[in-house]
């Protein structure tokens, strides 16, 4: 039985990636890149940017010596002083503004603040996102201040004022030309009742299109622009783009539907995903960018000198990226297979066919570009449904403001159905240890994770790499603070329309997505429910993976809605596979193949291998995600325990610390990697395992003690790095 298993697994790959591998040939073949590699000394010269003749352009970046460190100015000491006196208070608001409401819930509950939210609620929910977003906005300004005082301050010319005009007319055409579209497919539907399965086609159709246009007519065979997009992105598209590269299926499908079922304790997703953004702005983003390369390797490879601390960083870029690319993957099947009626695995195929066609021929520089529009079609598509929720419900289209009411309703109607564990009382599944480890966690993780810090390798300049940490962040704020709103007019709307109804006569939402698999009913007293005929919420078993899917058919809204919404979760599972097989394959071709293996490998051999295990590494994880180890936000977050244990601290050492050694960053890496998979491999087989009461999804919190720790012991238990590596820290630690 195995072998035949296995020999379909192996007859599987051949057929996907046999397919694949023609298609894209053919393409490479019928499409020559239009952008051929210049020869050495043209470095200068006005590159074209995607799109061809008549596009965007910005005068190339070339790509920093990697031999020649200029001595530290005079003037640094006072500089960096300067800086540490900015980031110390900004470190203590930011450990405040998370940690103090959460601790003081119980309390703060019992105030009620504008439409009836619990002010504890509140606080966690939304309040701590506008800390975050002011103190990246501050200390960016701040910086900008202190650049110019020590004459550092780089400003913008001319011509990067014009394309920045340029950018913002171009997109906001093409977001004029998308509301369009959709309005008048909208009016077709009302009109002639399309049938659903074509709109569901027309608008993935559309949306691929798109990619796969930018995919071909953005390609090249430059490798600064294929690994890092030239280092000509403005702060304002990378931020849109690292927004649209971190807004996952997580975020888009599985967030909402987590806040559904765990109530007070989903918003550590909340602002555990986006505290994060305050330690890229503080700790990182301004001195990778001031590095430059193209990988996280790269950088740990040049702190650290030596083979090991960069194999070991690659290896764990693969490890980390491959997890949460899995987790995308099966966002994708979900979403074609509900809403085009595919078979899940056609469905993962379709999908990454999408995602290739821009990661194979256009690398960073495509994904860049498509990241852009993939962020605006999933941010429109996932306020588009609860806005309208929000005025069926409550006669205001302001559901950021407006679910306070939902709150107020679901608590009437738990008390009127006997619901014991309040939905906004604070720590009714996990203790406020659990909640306080997995919100670091994901903070972390959020400041290690490969994928999102490459963006800021991207940017001209290191005061475009801390605007473009806001831009992201305010961006990815437009969705974090409507997915409460989704989770509590959803819940309303189940609650009052659902539970409580007779299990015969339900409504038609329910029946359907029941068939899914992702809503189950258990009245019958075999099924465990007590055969009264009533469905009581306890008989009810809800996917959080449900939850943004189902709420257009919730809402009763237009079949071109529910089309939109599957356009969404498509464009927010692709941008972000987009990213992570770019980082799965620069880690093998850069770092392991070209930096460390055969150092004089060709351009064109480190490019062709980089687009090989692209497509490999696509078939893995489709293959990984047809067996559904874990809902999709279990996935993600186990990538960001892994991030935050093997790259936050040896990062954040790298640059604080003039004494960290690469035999102290080795050991530190492999012993946070080790105790993070070894913690969540026992809690995950074994839940009355565990410490603390942490699971398994906050397991990095001990890996990055663990990481810190060693690091320092084995650093201090050596001889200190070598004169050119300190020098490298000094040049790192001003624009």
């Amino acid at each position: 039985m195995t072998s035949h298993i296995l020999l379909g697994v192996f007859q599987l790959f051949l057929i996907i990636g046999g397919s694949l591998a023609v298609a894209l040939y053919v393409i490479d073949r019928l499409f020559p890149p239009i952008e051929r590699v210049r020869e050495p000394g043209n470095e200068s010269v006005v590159a074209p940017a995607p799109g061809g003749p008549g596009m965007l352009r910005l005068p190339h970046a070339p790509a920093p010596d990697e031999t020649a460190l200029p001595a530290a100015p005079p003037w640094l000491g006072a500089y960096w002083r300067a800086n540490l006196r900015l980031i110390g208070p900004m470190l203590l608001i930011w450990l405040f503004s998370f940690t103090l409401p959460a601790l003081l819930a119980p309390i703060l509950n019992s105030i009620s603040v504008l439409t009836g939210f619990p002010l504890g609620y509140y606080l966690s929910g939304q309040g701590a996102l506008l800390f975050f977003v002011a103190l990246t906005v501050i200390y960016s300004w701040r910086m900008a201040r202190l650049d110019r005082r020590f004459g550092v301050y780089a400003a913008d010319t001319a011509e990067q004022r014009r394309y920045r005009s340029r950018l913002i007319r171009n997109y906001a055409i093409f977001i004029a030309c998308f509301i369009l579209f959709v309005m008048v497919v909208g009016a077709l539907d009302a009109f002639y009742s399309l049938p659903a399965p074509f709109v569901g086609w027309l608008f993935l159709f559309l949306t691929i299109a798109i990619y796969a246009v930018i995919g071909l007519r953005a390609r090249t065979n430059r490798l600064d622009e294929y690994y890092v997009a030239g280092r000509r992105v403005p702060g304002l598209l990378n931020g849109l783009a690292t927004g649209s590269d971190w807004m996952s299926a997580a975020s888009f499908i599985s967030m909402a539907g987590a806040l559904f079922l765990l109530g007070y304790e989903g918003l550590a997703y909340i602002t555990g995903w986006t505290g994060g953004y305050v330690l890229l702005v503080l700790l990182l983003a301004p001195y990778l960018r001031k590095f430059g390369q193209f990988t996280v390797p790269d950088f740990i490879g040049a702190r650290y000198p030596g083979a090991m601390p960069r194999v070991i960083a690659a290896v764990a870029s693969v490890i980390i990226s491959f997890t949460y690319l899995t987790a995308q993957v099966t966002g994708v099947g979900i979403i074609m297979s509900r809403f085009l009626g595919l078979n899940y695995m056609l469905g993962v195929i379709v999908g990454l066919a999408a995602v290739l066609l821009c990661s194979f021929l256009g690398g960073m520089k495509a994904i860049t570009w498509t990241q852009g529009v993939q962020g605006i079609i999933l941010v429109f598509a996932y306020l588009v449904p609860v806005t309208w929720l929000s005025f069926k419900l409550t006669g205001v289209p302001l559901p950021q403001l407006m679910y306070g009411e939902a709150l107020r309703n679901i608590e009437v109607l738990e008390a009127s159905q006997g619901i014991a564990r309040s939905y906004t009382a604070p720590f009714n599944d996990w203790s406020p240890l659990n909640y306080l480890a997995l919100t670091i966690c994901l903070m972390l993780g959020t400041a290690g994770l490969p994928h999102i810090l490459v963006r800021f390798y991207t940017v001209p300049t290191v005061r475009e790499s801390r605007s473009s940490v806001g831009w992201a962040l305010a961006w990815i704020c437009v969705l974090y603070l409507t997915a409460p709103a989704y989770a509590a007019f959803s819940r309303w709307e189940i609650l009052e329309n659902v539970v409580g109804r007779p299990a015969g006569d339900l409504p038609a939402w329910a029946e359907n997505w029941a068939r899914t698999g992702l809503l189950a009913f258990a009245d019958a007293p075999d099924a465990g429910g007590n055969g009264d005929g009533v469905l009581q919420y306890r008989e009810l078993s809800i996917d959080q993976d449900l939850i943004v899917l189902a709420t257009p058919e919730i809402a009763g809204l237009p079949t071109t809605v529910v089309a939109l919404v599957a356009a969404g979760g498509m464009a927010a599972a692709l941008s972000t596979a987009d990213g992570l097989l770019m980082v799965i394959a620069s880690a093998v071709a850069h770092d392991v193949f070209h930096r460390t293996l055969n150092p004089g490998a060709s351009r064109r051999e480190r490019l062709w291998l980089g687009r090989i295990l692209i497509l490999v590494v696509a078939i893995l994880a489709a293959l990984t995600a047809l067996q559904r180890l874990a809902i999709i936000v279990q996935m993600v977050a186990w990538a960001f325990s892994l991030a935050a244990a093997t790259f936050f601290p040896v990062l954040v050492l790298g640059v604080f610390w003039k004494g960290a050694t690469s035999r102290g960053a080795a050991a530190g890496m492999l012993s946070g990697l080790l105790v993070t998979l070894v913690y969540m491999g026992l809690n995950y087989t074994m839940p009355e395992f565990h410490l603390f009461g942490i699971s398994h999804v906050a397991a990095g919190i001990f890996g990055v003690v663990v990481n810190f720790v060693v690091t320092w012991s084995v650093s201090r238990a050596g001889p200190r790095p070598a004169p050119a590596t300190e020098a490298l820290v000094d040049h790192l630690r001003y624009p």
